[in-house]
């Protein structure tokens, strides 16, 4: 009889227990992690051709430190992320853009997670075109401090690890630049 009261007290216990949540239940924001103290805020574009097929990258972009918040808060579009890469399909005809010209086809690939800091950028996404694209980058501080300071600047500033698919990584060097 004390056996079964115990046992019933402990199932009592237990049951009025908040369940700690699986990882699939995680909150969407524990993917997504910003921890820079510097200004990454640009575009990061590659120092020579880095193409897998007819997708060739064209950029990582990183927005500013209130763009990674209202990420992380919900505030999310269909087109634009506070990171995301971006592919040109070198294979389509060239066309006429605000800023010059470029290629017909792009894809743009929006972060499922990423994590930035002031030495590294990882990323990971999903196209429809592409598969997961993951990117792993270390960021060199000095090189970017000139970057800046140069409004420009043709030196690597981002080496990383670029994977599309299931497809061998390729390293990148990246260089940076403000945008428009």
């Amino acid at each position: 009889m004390r056996r079964s009261i115990c046992l019933a007290a402990c199932l009592a216990i237990l049951a009025s227990c908040e369940r700690s949540p699986e990882p699939s239940e995680a909150p969407a924001t524990a993917a997504f992690s910003y921890t820079a103290t510097a200004d990454l805020s640009g575009y990061y574009l590659p120092l020579s051709e880095a193409r897998i097929g007819p997708w060739s990258l064209d950029h990582v972009f990183v927005g500013q430190p209130a763009e990674f918040d209202a990420w992380r808060s919900g505030q999310r579009g269909s087109t634009f992320a506070p990171v995301m890469l971006q592919f040109d399909d070198v294979t389509s005809p060239m066309v006429r853009t605000e800023i010059g010209e470029g290629h017909s086809v792009v894809e743009r690939v929006l972060p499922t997670a990423y994590s930035v800091s002031d030495g590294r950028i990882r990323f990971e996404g999903r196209s429809a075109r592409l598969g997961t694209v993951t990117f792993d980058g270390r960021l060199d501080a000095g090189a970017l401090a000139t970057a800046r300071r140069n409004l420009g600047d043709e030196g690597a500033v981002v080496t990383g690890a670029l994977t599309v698919d299931d497809l061998p990584p390729r390293t990148v060097r990246l260089r940076w630049w403000m945008g428009d």
